[in-house]
């Protein structure tokens, strides 16, 4: 099943990804226009795109355990996967600096200096920069080996994220604590050796 699985992957181009990565935001966009999320759109705005970047981030961060442990092979899609994470991560910071802080920059700097959910947020942003840069064929050919080095800033910056959400919660609540622990058990499944199968012997 996994191989006529990959088989139809093959066929699938990795561009459809973004083809189709908008429309989340359009949808969400949409319903703050026409009042469809509730009394405080912004907000809501603002949630739906972070989960959605997590989402994603989570999502490519799980596509080389799943060739490692289940044979499925997304790797074609993982670079159009972090980039429409990073679209994501930059709608949510773009929301919250314009619609919800209206760009006053003192009150905005404050925020991330003295709140720690934000600090670690827009840290965790920062370090996607680069990564988002530099996921381009011209990069990966200029930075050879170092390419590699570079993007294993997913690895903390996802962190960051999760992060970032269980505080923002302030409390234990459920969701954010389940992704956070969905990007720990990726991140352990990507170290922990696969055990090697035994030679069958008559």
């Amino acid at each position: 099943m996994i191989d006529a699985l990959n088989t139809t992957l093959r066929k699938v181009p990795a561009w459809i990804t973004y083809l189709v990565a908008p429309l989340p935001a359009a949808f969400w966009l949409w319903q703050g226009a026409t009042g469809a999320s509730g009394p405080e759109p912004i907000k809501a705005l603002e949630h739906s795109l972070g989960e959605f970047a997590l989402q994603l981030l989570i999502a490519g961060l799980a596509i080389t355990p799943l060739r490692k442990w289940a044979g499925l092979n997304l790797l074609k899609f993982r670079r159009a996967v972090g980039v429409v994470a990073f679209f994501y991560v930059l709608l949510h910071f773009l929301t919250w600096l314009v619609l919800d802080m209206s760009l006053l920059w003192g009150q905005l700097l404050g925020d991330i200096v003295k709140r720690p959910y934000i600090t670690i947020g827009f840290i965790g942003f920062v370090l996607l920069i680069p990564l988002a840069v530099t996921s381009n064929t011209l990069s990966v050919r200029r930075l050879g080996a170092r390419w590699r080095k570079l993007h294993k800033l997913v690895y903390p910056a996802v962190l960051l994220g999760g992060l970032h959400w269980v505080w923002l919660a302030k409390g234990w609540q459920a969701e954010p604590l389940f992704y956070m622990g969905a990007i720990l058990g990726i991140l352990a499944l990507r170290v922990i050796p696969k055990p090697r199968k035994r030679a069958v012997t008559a």
